[in-house]
Order: C-alpha cells, then structure tokens, then sequence
C-alpha cells in the first residue's frame, strides 16, 4: 500500500472529526475546514490507488 492512501485516508478521517465537531459547536468556518480536509485526502488516497496499480502493472 503506497503511503499517500495511509496518509489520505488519515486526513479524510481528520476531515471527518473536524465536520463533526464544526456543527456541534456551530463553528462553521470548521466544518469548512474538515470539508476541505475530506477532499485533500481523498485526492491523496486517489493518488496513491493509481501509484499502486501502475507498480502492479
């Protein structure tokens, strides 16, 4: 498993928990926050599928 699907899959985790917590305190600066976060990671997470297939080949 390439690092960047680790790493991805952490900050959409983070991502996540940051959401959460954002709407639960009515942070909505956060939760944008946590939105990007999720995305980044999943960006990353993406990245790291496509390293992993082409070392595959």
């Amino acid at each position: 498993m390439d690092k960047d699907r680790m790493i991805g899959s952490a900050k959409v985790v983070k991502g996540k928990a940051k959401v959460a917590v954002g709407k639960a305190v009515g942070d909505a600066k956060l939760e944008a926050k946590g939105q990007a976060d999720k995305v980044e990671g999943k960006v990353q997470n993406a990245v790291g599928h496509i390293k992993d297939t082409i070392r595959d080949v």
